[in-house]
């Protein structure tokens, strides 16, 4: 048949009587659909009612053309229907388009039968659903049939996904982080995590580090101890209990990055049960394991059941623990067999992994002995600066770039200019020290003891400082300084105090929901004092992080509900979200009411619930809900959390956040700009996206102050260890940095903006970056936390020192059997200066103006008047003077500056062929460089710069695990038998303590008895 320019001849042909030729039209009509489907539908109930007729032989046919029609219609619920019924005539259709939607809208039709219960599952469409696996399998696509069984909720498929594939392993890796971050249903999330636990255990040789991520997340610390305990107990060979020990060590690094303290606080407890001697080990009682309140049970109906089953078990569980303790203690470590013996030190080892005693102690050391900050900044800063505003920047900036090197050098230098602080300006200022000795645990008191709290008539704000920065010091690792800052908030009686201890104790207690200093806390919420309620309402967040605790939120909102502090309802909107921290569709129900609700501070309190509860998931329906509120809002403040929230769900899909926020950062509403510009700094932190720097370029020259404020500091997030090799637009940002805050024009808003972006870009002495991920890829929890506290910083500048928590050291350590640190080096295949430190500023010569004498008008017109009589009375009396002298003067003066500008000429040709000569070298340099680079053992390496490390072959340590991972790392010693050379530990700067001022003990002498 030739070429046709209409379907009208064939469809007449569905009016015939005779079946062949109803037949030959759909034959016909299924080929041309695509083209002539217009007129086709015009006569489509004819062709349904062919497919309804159960005598009609090609009833599948027809069910065919119909989905067709329908398909280009845009009807495509009744396209997917009629699909269904052609059965495997769908699948030789040539129109791959039509196919591929078809298969999409079966699996979203599925998914939506599968979750409704009460709806029959239509069988045509189990087989489609059953055929495309199947297919998947057969074609070896595994990934494909992973996806679709998650999508489709069949633990049934997943598991037969993984066991068909050739390569289970990497099926497993795909499949956990598809689960973290695609699955919304926290219920089934955890389903598929359970399953993947019991597949990592029955490999040939378990992923056991993997197990336990998974473990983390469904909070089993009972299983987590088992493992541990499993592989540091000496009943297998030699060498495979080495391995085994040090998987151990490096499972307890990777469980402190990644647990809270109050999991990390039940692991140490299963352990010490089954130590040989539990007193030698400094884990926590059994007692102190529970002192925190249940999560919410999973079924409503039964948590009175739930509750009561447990209130009768804890007391008999904690009391079976706790005289398996007291027998064991009668033990004596001499009475103890070799493997026992062997089994109680590497429990003492583990004990200090998990404790985080060793990586904080590690950390610490790595930024003392790496600390590149530039003083000369800081100077340039302080010179320029006049504003109060300004001056804090200032401070804040010094903590950031000193963040964890416990260099307080800038302090001591400016003293004098560091005593203008007055007020909360002066809370500020003491609180940074906190950020400069983050982790400086040991001698924290002693650092602190002069600003900590006694008796005296003072306002109380460096007291208030004192607190919050122990607090800083110990964030999420407070076991040590809690009881400290309880009793401190509990006593005092200063609301400017008080303020501080809470702030302080919420971070030192992150997590552990412990019930007596949430008490505390509400308890200093219940005051309604507008002061300690803020940061009342943060620290009872920070305690019950993450939890979902019925309890705790009904507090909080109720609190919200009531107060008529403003200050009170902020501190509150920020600490319900962060209860609702990670939990999902569970906090649908709170961000439904909190979204509906007349207060816009309340509804606000939604938005940060959304970003705590989904961050790191991408949540399409999350990021609609923000988008929805980001431009209907009524309150600016509202429409702005809402976009910055953006930036906490994407931030592990980075290159995905400029497209999502181009429009909204060209919005005619300024906060809404803001918050563009913040979203795109949270979630491209540390990536030097060139696409989100176009973006934020045009945002620093923004007419309104805080907007540029907001670009400022987003670049800095963005640039944050960025070389001018990896990211070119680096020079020119801190190049506007200096020039913002030297304008004398520019606002202070955008200054204060400028000069914390200074102290980001050069965090820890240029020694830290930004992640919100963990160095395994979980979404790091203290990251998040840090993050959006210091976002707060709009209404309260105090808590900008929260970022500090984000703030992840690049480093690469190396650490033998007996967790120690072995002189070893790494090599870097780039050439130095690719991922090299930037070059310091050069001091500029200042140049010595001349003096110039100020002449008064009357002056002037006096001098001219004597100068023309002296000129006439010369004139009088010397008229024989020869002319031609004149003209030799006037001659010879143009000579001299002739001679002059010579000279001058000459000078800048020499200092013009100095700077080529400079030039020449340099390039010299760049051409001399090598391609590759060796680092000693502990090493900074960027995060792009980990794909380019590795051991030397010739060296005697082989990484527990790939290097590319970063962080601390645990090294087999290959020749054990031979000396180890160990690093030296550096000691930190600060007050000296009283062991350090102790006179040396005296020189050995003997004893000689005369007797």
């Amino acid at each position: 048949m030739g070429f046709i320019t209409s379907a009208a001849g064939i469809l007449a042909l569905l009016d015939e009587n005779e079946d062949q030729l109803q037949v030959f039209a759909l034959e016909r009509l299924n080929e041309i659909t695509d083209t002539f489907w217009p007129e086709i539908a015009d006569s489509i109930q004819k062709i349904e009612k062919l497919e309804e007729n159960v005598n009609f032989a090609k009833r599948e046919l027809a069910a065919l053309v119909v989905s067709k029609v329908y398909f280009h219609l845009g009807s495509y619920l009744d396209s997917l229907t009629y699909a269904l019924r052609s059965g495997p005539l769908l699948h030789q259709d040539a129109n791959q388009l039509y196919i591929d939607t078809i298969k999409v809208h079966a699996i979203d039709h599925y998914i939506k039968l599968r979750a409704n219960k009460d709806k029959k599952m239509d069988p045509h469409l189990e087989s489609l659903l059953n055929n495309m696996f199947k297919r998947c399998i057969s074609d070896q696509q595994y990934r494909h049939a992973i996806g679709i069984a998650l999508e489709t909720y069949r633990m049934d498929w997943f598991k037969e996904a993984i066991k068909s594939s050739d390569d289970t392993v990497t099926c497993l890796t795909y499949s956990y982080k598809i689960a973290m971050q695609y699955i919304e249903q926290r219920k089934f999330r955890d389903e598929v995590l359970e399953e993947l636990v019991r597949l990592y255990q029955g490999l040939e040789t378990p992923d056991y580090v993997n197990m336990c991520q998974c473990l983390i997340h469904l909070d089993k610390p009972h299983e987590l101890a088992g493992i541990l305990d499993k592989l540091i107990k000496n009943d297998n060979l030699k060498s495979e209990a080495m391995d085994n020990e040090l998987m151990a060590y490096q499972i307890g690094f990777d469980l402190y990055e990644s647990a809270t303290q109050d999991l990390l606080s039940h692991v140490r407890q299963g352990l010490r049960l089954t130590a040989p001697v539990p007193s030698l080990l400094k884990g926590p009682s059994a007692k102190e394991t529970t002192t925190k309140d249940k999560t919410q049970p999973e079924s409503e109906d039964k948590e009175e059941d739930v509750k009561m089953e447990e209130d009768e078990k804890e007391p008999q569980e904690q009391k079976v623990e706790d005289e398996d303790v007291e027998m064991k203690e009668e033990k004596s470590l001499d009475s103890l067999s070799e493997s026992e013996k062997i089994h109680q030190a590497r429990l003492e080892k583990l004990e200090k992994i998990l404790s985080g005693e060793m990586m904080i102690e590690q950390h610490l050391q790595f930024l003392i002995a790496n600390n590149h900050t530039d003083l000369l900044i800081l100077k340039h800063t302080k010179e320029a600066v006049r504003a109060s505003v300004c001056h804090t920047a200032t401070v804040i900036s010094n903590a950031f770039m000193h963040c964890g090197t416990t260099s307080d050098q800038f302090l001591r230098d400016n003293l004098d200019w560091l005593s203008r602080a007055t007020n909360w300006a002066k809370m500020t200022a003491t609180a940074s020290l906190g950020v400069i000795h983050r982790g400086h645990e040991r001698e924290a008191l002693t650092l602190m003891q002069a600003y900590l709290p006694k008796e005296s008539n003072s306002p109380g704000y460096v007291e208030s400082g004192s607190l919050y920065a122990l607090g800083l010091i110990h964030a999420n690792h407070g076991a040590n300084i809690i009881d400290y800052l309880l009793s401190q908030t509990r006593d005092t009686t200063s609301e400017i105090v008080r303020h501080g201890g809470c702030l302080g104790l919420g971070l030192a207690a992150m997590g552990t929901q412990r019930t007596d200093v949430y008490e505390q806390l509400k308890t200093c919420l219940l005051h309604d004092d507008a002061v300690t309620g803020e940061a009342a309402g943060i620290a009872m967040g920070l305690v019950m992080l993450g939890s979902a605790n019925p309890q705790a939120l009904a507090d909080m909102v109720d609190h919200a509900r009531d107060t008529q502090h403003e200050k009170i309802l902020r501190g509150l909107a920020q600490g319900i979200a962060l209860t609702m921290y990670g939990q999902q569709d569970q906090a649908e129900y709170l961000i439904n009411e909190l979204g509906e609700d007349k207060d816009a501070i309340l509804r606000r309190a939604a938005m940060y619930t959304v970003a705590m509860a989904y961050c790191g998931t991408a949540s399409t329906p999350a990021m609609k809900r923000l988008l929805h509120v980001a431009v209907s809002d009524v309150d600016n403040d509202v429409r702005r959390a809402a976009v910055e929230a953006l930036g906490f769900l994407l931030f592990r899909s980075p290159e995905q956040m400029p497209s999502m926020v181009s429009l909204l950062s060209e919005s005619y509403n300024p906060h809404v700009r803001y918050g563009a510009a913040m979203a795109l700094g949270i979630a491209c932190s540390g990536t030097g996206l060139k696409e989100a720097l176009a973006l934020l370029e045009p945002l620093t020259n923004d007419p309104v102050n805080f907007v540029r404020q907001g670009a400022l500091m987003a670049s800095a997030l963005v640039l944050i260890q960025q070389t001018e090799s990896t990211c070119a637009k680096v020079k020119d940002f801190r190049q506007l940095y200096s020039k913002v805050i030297g304008d004398k024009h520019e606002d202070s808003i955008a200054k204060f903006g400028a000069i914390l972006a200074q102290g980001i870009i050069d965090a820890g002495g240029r020694n830290m970056t930004i992640s919100l991920q963990s160095r395994t890829g979980h979404t790091s929890m203290t990251s998040v936390v840090g993050m959006f506290v210091f976002t707060q910083f709009w209404y309260w500048f105090p808590l900008a020192h929260f970022l500090s928590m984000s703030f992840t050291p690049t480093c690469l350590i190396g650490l033998n059997s007996e967790l120690k640190m072995p002189k070893m080096s790494f090599i870097s295949n780039a050439k130095p200066s690719t991922y090299g430190y930037p070059p310091p500023l050069e001091e500029k010569k200042k140049e010595v103006a001349e003096k110039v004498t100020a002449v008064l008008s009357i002056t002037a017109k006096a001098k001219k008047k004597d100068d023309e009589r002296k000129k006439k009375e010369q004139k009088e009396e010397k008229m024989d003077v020869d002319e031609d002298k004149k003209e030799e003067k006037e001659i010879k003066e143009k000579e001299k500056s002739k001679d002059k500008s010579k000279k001058e000429d000459k000078k800048e040709e020499k200092e013009k062929e100095k700077e080529k000569e400079k030039d020449k070298k340099e390039e010299e340099k760049k051409k001399e460089e090598p391609s590759f680079d060796t680092l000693n053992n502990p090493a900074r390496v960027m995060k792009q710069q980990l794909k380019v490390v590795r051991l030397s072959e010739s060296s005697r340590y082989k990484p527990v695990k790939d290097l590319s991972i970063g962080g601390i790392i645990v090294m087999r010693d290959l020749k054990p038998n031979l000396t180890e050379e160990l690093v030296q530990p550096v000691p930190a700067m600060g007050p000296k303590t009283e062991e350090e001022t102790e006179p040396e003990p005296p020189e050995p002498f003997e004893y000689v008895d005369e007797d």
